[in-house]
């Protein structure tokens, strides 16, 4: 369907100068911009009552679904502005591959799908009503304008089935460096208690709960002097999968690259974008499973020469050490791929590469 989308704006929108001052440091997901999309649905009459009203608060019933049986998915995206010789436009990154992943997201949760031509509306339409909340970087910087479309089960009941009404939301947030000390090698502490997703489960879905469960290890690591955590499969324990919130690749002494399949972690859009750019360069992206022995003994004996990690907040970060219980591995020697992909796919973003791809979608 297309969407009928009624907009009210809001009475009292950030001042020029209060918006100045927080476009020059964002941080990450502390500011918001000063609308929402809304829309929602029943299986009487599907989607509804689109709108993009005034940021603020929602109600929810406290018998609401979501509050006790976690039922939501969410996605995470970039608007870019490009300032060009005849003005300043605005553009998403693949914002069909955020829309394709949130109807793998809502089938495993038993959500309603939201067509992917409906979410890039909903996506835009905000955008466009927002527009000056996208920073610009005229300095050389990397700022963004952060988009979280969301869904979740919003029906008063306490039953355990499918909600039979959900709501879908956009919001909106400056961004900066997700990182606060800049792009320098993250140290990572590999977790030998827990788990994040096994064969069947939630692991290849975007929705809280993944995320949830990754907290308690995330802490352990901060407890470790890490800053992010590695999680191993459930069934063997021995195979690398991903971060807390990131997808990992191992570079290997002969330019070939290697990252853990997909199934049980998140297929995310930033790590497909790398595979694709990768390949471009010359370098085999090999996708299978990858011991955590390899790791070790690859990086001891130089035949793993760079390792990275990647995700849609901290796009492409260098990997340092490994900490574990009794020992930890060194970081690789070198960072030159990953700065080299790093650049390419940034430049791509912020329009200062050529967009070979067609990764780009104008909105305005």
């Amino acid at each position: 369907m297309t969407m009928q989308i009624t907009t009210t704006l809001s009475a009292n929108p950030t001042d020029d100068a209060r918006l100045a001052e927080i476009l020059a440091n964002p941080g990450f997901g502390t500011h918001f911009s000063d609308h929402m999309f809304t829309v929602e649905w029943t299986p009487e009459r599907g989607w509804y009552d689109a709108r993009i009203t005034p940021y603020g608060p929602i109600t929810l019933d406290p018998a609401a679904a979501v509050l006790h049986y976690a039922q939501e998915t969410f996605e995470g995206m970039k608007a870019y502005r490009h300032d060009g010789a005849d003005g300043d436009s605005l553009w998403l990154f693949r914002p069909e591959a955020n829309a394709e992943r949130m109807k793998r997201s809502s089938h495993r949760l038993a959500l309603p799908v939201l067509e992917v031509p409906d979410f890039i509306q909903a996506v835009e339409e905000l955008v466009k009503v927002d527009a000056r909340w996208v920073p610009g970087n005229a300095d050389g910087g990397e700022k963004s304008l952060y988009i979280r479309p969301f869904m979740f089960a919003s029906e008063k009941f306490l039953g355990v089935r499918p909600a039979q009404h959900v709501t879908f939301m956009v919001i909106t947030s400056p961004a900066g460096a997700y990182f606060k000390g800049g792009i320098k090698p993250v140290t990572l502490w590999l977790t030998e208690d827990y788990t994040r997703a096994g064969r069947g489960g939630m692991g290849a879905a975007k929705t809280g709960g993944n995320y949830a469960s990754s907290l308690v290890a995330q802490q352990e690591a901060y407890a470790e002097g890490c800053d992010q955590v590695v999680f191993l499969d459930a069934q063997e324990g021995k195979y690398v999968e991903e971060l807390g919130g990131m997808n990992m690749y191992f570079v290997y002494d002969d330019g070939s690259i290697v990252t853990p399949e997909t199934g049980t972690i998140l297929e995310g859009i930033t790590r497909a974008s790398i595979i694709e750019l990768a390949g471009k360069m010359g370098h085999q992206v090999t996708e299978r499973r990858f011991g955590i022995d390899e790791w070790r003994d690859d990086v001891a004996s130089g035949r793993i020469t760079e390792i990275f990690a990647c995700g849609t907040a901290a796009v492409v970060t260098p990997v340092g050490s490994l900490k574990y219980a009794g020992g930890e591995t060194p970081a690789p020697a070198s960072q030159d791929l990953t700065m080299r992909i790093r650049e390419a796919l940034v430049g791509t973003q912020l329009g200062r590469n050529e967009d070979t791809f067609g990764w780009m979608h104008k909105v305005v």
